[in-house]
């Protein structure tokens, strides 16, 4: 399921290395307690573009997001007052005729489009958790 979730008033929250790297730790907590791994994210400034996929049946995306948005948005409170998460997120469920390769190229080319970078792997905020992302962007890995 992709998802993407946006900073209330599109506030350019994460241009800060360590504000990423604090996100991404509470979004392998929140995958990895649900079953899931996290194909691709993408910390754009102002908001976030994620697949999650189960890694078994009683795997669940949704209530992996769900966590991850609850659990940083109490970090927010304590350490960015003010900052917070649009109340809710957009989603996608990527069907099985779906080329994955395609959605998780399109995830990493976000921002190529917009202009951060010249090239994905140049954007420092683009990662795997479970996963080896450069095999599933070359469609050597199906899920």
């Amino acid at each position: 399921m992709v998802f993407t979730a946006c900073v209330a008033a599109a506030q350019p929250l994460f241009t800060d290395r360590s504000v990423v790297e604090t996100f991404a730790a509470l979004l392998r907590s929140a995958a990895e307690s649900h079953g899931c791994v996290v194909v691709i994210y993408c910390f754009m400034p102002d908001h976030l573009h994620l697949m999650l996929h189960g890694r078994h049946k009683s795997a669940d995306t949704w209530q992996a997001m769900v966590e991850f948005k609850q659990r940083s948005g109490y970090w927010l409170k304590q350490h960015r007052p003010g900052v917070s998460w649009q109340k809710d997120f957009y989603d996608h469920v990527v069907r099985r005729d779906e080329d994955l390769g395609a959605q998780v190229r399109y995830i990493a080319a976000n921002p190529v489009r917009k202009g951060l970078v010249s090239d994905w792997r140049e954007y420092p905020h683009i990662g795997a958790i479970g996963i080896d992302l450069y095999a599933v962007i070359s469609s050597t890995i199906t899920l």
